[in-house]
């Protein structure tokens, strides 16, 4: 099983293009996860971890994903090589996103009738399935 959850901050805005073949989109960024643990007498560590979206969720991050954001990511580990232009060969390893959430706390200021992707977190369409829609707050069994 290949599967990979994450919460952290973006380190950078997600940087999207095209890809040559079939022009499909892929959104790619960095979280910073902090470590769990951290030694006496030492700061916390974090992790520096890739991320790669393709299509609608990667539209999704590049439209509302923004630099030192708290996001949720759900998805898998891929390792991949390629060849430069210099013959050397690259290795990187990354997480695909198979769904995106927001993490951040409710921001000041924001008015109390704001939605449940608002103060929860949101998914690309379909990541929570078809049938999940919550029409007010009140629907919410917390």
């Amino acid at each position: 099983m290949n599967k990979v959850i994450l919460m952290g901050r973006l380190t950078r805005d997600p940087e999207t293009r095209y890809t040559q073949t079939n022009n499909t989109l892929v959104s790619s960024f960095s979280l910073a996860v902090n470590r769990r643990f951290v030694r006496q007498g030492e700061e916390r560590q974090a992790d520096f971890i890739n991320i790669v979206a393709w299509s609608k969720l990667g539209e999704f991050c590049s439209k509302y994903f923004k630099k030192g954001q708290q996001v949720g990511i759900i998805g898998r580990i891929q390792t991949r090589t390629w060849d430069d232009d210099q013959g050397t060969k690259h290795y990187v390893t990354e997480v695909v996103a198979e769904e995106a959430y927001f993490a951040d706390s409710k921001r000041d200021g924001e008015t109390s009738g704001s939605s449940f992707e608002n103060t929860f977190g949101n998914t690309a369409p379909g990541s929570m399935g078809a049938d999940f829609e919550v029409s007010s707050n009140d629907d919410l069994p917390f």
